[in-house]
């Protein structure tokens, strides 16, 4: 059986002015080149009177061994969403102004991915032994090194926020 151990969970929030386009580009370009396949599981938009709300699920993954890999979870939810138009650097562009963004994301630590070691009975013992007494200064390591992408996805986010929105 497929085992997954929530390894971190991290949010990052902004209310103010920003570009909604360029944050969902910036975060999916981040993860492209961090290897990540990444599926939109959902996107909804409700709109109300002049502002809209946005939710929106991604699922990341990546492959790190034959037995691990990161699966991040990444939501967003924008509440009070509008267009303005924002003078930047003496130009007028088109921004969004939010009464908040949130991007809450978690990171998972999947073990045996592809169930290879559920096999047969004698397998799974093998596994355990494997888990127990092999490997666990290496889940270790990848354990840490989920929790230092989500940090580092968190931190990218709060960075494009910081030079591209005004509170």
């Amino acid at each position: 059986m497929v085992e997954k151990d929530t390894i971190i969970k991290e949010a990052v929030k902004f209310a103010g002015i920003g570009d909604f386009k360029g944050a969902y580009n910036h975060a999916y370009e981040w993860l492209k080149e961090e290897e990540f396949s990444i599926t939109e599981e959902n996107y909804v938009e409700k709109v109300s009177g002049d502002g809209k709300d946005i939710e929106i699920a991604w699922t990341a993954a990546r492959t790190l061994t034959d037995y691990f890999k990161i699966s991040l979870s990444i939501k967003w939810r924008i509440l009070g969403m509008s267009d303005v138009e924002a003078e930047i650097d003496g130009k007028k562009k088109k921004m969004n102004k939010f009464a908040e963004i949130k991007i809450d994301t978690k990171g998972v630590l999947v073990k045996d991915y592809d169930s290879k070691w559920e096999k047969t009975g004698m397998l799974k013992f093998l596994k355990d032994i494997y888990q127990k007494y092999v490997i666990p200064g290496r889940t270790k390591e990848k354990e840490g090194q989920v929790a230092e992408i989500v940090q580092d996805f968190k931190e990218e986010m709060k960075a494009f926020f910081a030079l591209t929105g005004k509170k």
